[in-house]
């Protein structure tokens, strides 16, 4: 059984352009699932560039499951992006120093947590995905689509601020492959079934 190797950079013969992301990425506050890749039409280290306002001091997580599929220029917009919207001025006064350094003192910036993509996320081009987002497992984000909440499991979103297009399975179904996590399968399991996940016959994986 010949399984492609997770911890390849470049999985495909004489193309750099897409990598198996977890491989590449050096800050410790991202983490990524095996076997999800990221495709950049220029070069897979513009991935972290397009990680914003991700400050060390802040603390959150991008947190990206198993066999997703990132297109170029998907940005992910971090809570260090986050300014006061019940004061009467949003300007961050305090990170400026000098005698406006204690403007925060005793307050807060405002943050949404961790941004977590779950497994087998397919997110499509130029998409933006805001702090604290949660999209759950086989959840497909249009081209171009605004994600500001946060996203059910195996359901098509689109838009400016992106909404639900559509479910891709009925309820019962969505619920039997959230019970059966194939991505958590063995590599051998998976393997033998690849011809059953890539068809829509959601009965016939057990």
């Amino acid at each position: 059984m010949q399984i492609p190797d997770k911890n390849s950079v470049f999985p495909l013969e004489d193309y750099t352009r897409l990598c198996f992301l977890k491989n590449i990425i050096k800050n410790p506050n991202i983490i990524v699932g095996d076997y999800t890749y990221y495709d950049d039409f220029e070069d897979v280290n513009n991935f972290e560039k397009n990680v914003k306002y991700h400050f060390d001091f802040v603390g959150d997580k991008l947190i990206i499951g198993k066999f997703c599929m990132i297109a170029s220029n998907v940005t992910f917009i971090m809570n260090g992006a986050n300014h006061l919207s019940d004061s009467i001025s949003s300007f961050p006064f305090a990170i400026f120093g000098k005698d406006w350094s204690n403007a925060m003192d005793g307050k807060s910036y405002p943050t949404k947590g961790n941004t977590v993509i779950g497994n087998d996320v397919w997110i499509g081009f130029n998409a933006t995905i805001m702090p604290g987002i949660k999209i759950g497992d086989g959840a497909i984000i249009a081209t171009n689509a605004t994600v500001t909440k946060d996203v059910a499991p195996y359901s098509i979103v689109g838009g400016n601020p992106a909404k639900q297009i559509k479910s891709r399975f009925s309820e019962n179904e969505i619920e039997h492959l959230l019970k059966i996590k194939w991505w958590d399968w063995d590599m051998e399991k998976i393997t033998k079934n690849v011809d059953r996940l890539t068809s829509g016959n959601v009965k016939e994986i057990q």
